[in-house]
């Protein structure tokens, strides 16, 4: 099977960033704070997941929240790399796949990257080789 990523004919330039969650294992730190603004090596979660797919061509990215969702709508606002397109969900918990359904029209394309913070945290953290 991940042969068949590695050779996958289309890359693509567009994404989902999955930043709605609580981010209850952070805690006291994303009391005040959603995890994806919490500074793991000198930037906040988020800006390192942005920053690795602007550097792979992905040109517009939705960046899904929920907790706290201002501060995260705020801190994009003058991102031009990717573009960023906000899918709100302050209303509702829609859990990882109803996030990305919700979010299909905004993304419309035929293929298209997601991540998520654990995953960044996680990469921002590894050491150097």
């Amino acid at each position: 099977m991940t042969e068949n990523i590695r050779k996958m004919p289309v890359t693509p330039h567009k994404a989902m960033v999955l930043a709605a969650g609580l981010g209850v294992r952070m805690r006291p730190l994303t009391l005040t704070m959603p995890k994806p603004l919490v500074s793991v090596a000198g930037q906040p979660l988020l800006d390192h997941v942005l920053d690795k797919l602007a550097g792979a061509g992905v040109s517009e990215a939705v960046v899904n929240v929920h907790y706290l969702p201002d501060q995260i709508i705020e801190h994009v606002k003058t991102r031009s790399r990717p573009h960023v397109i906000i899918s709100d969900e302050r209303d509702q918990v829609l859990g990882t796949g109803g996030a990305v359904v919700k979010a299909l029209p905004l993304i419309d394309a035929d293929s298209a990257w997601v991540r998520s913070m654990p995953a960044e945290w996680s990469a921002a953290m590894a050491p150097s080789a």
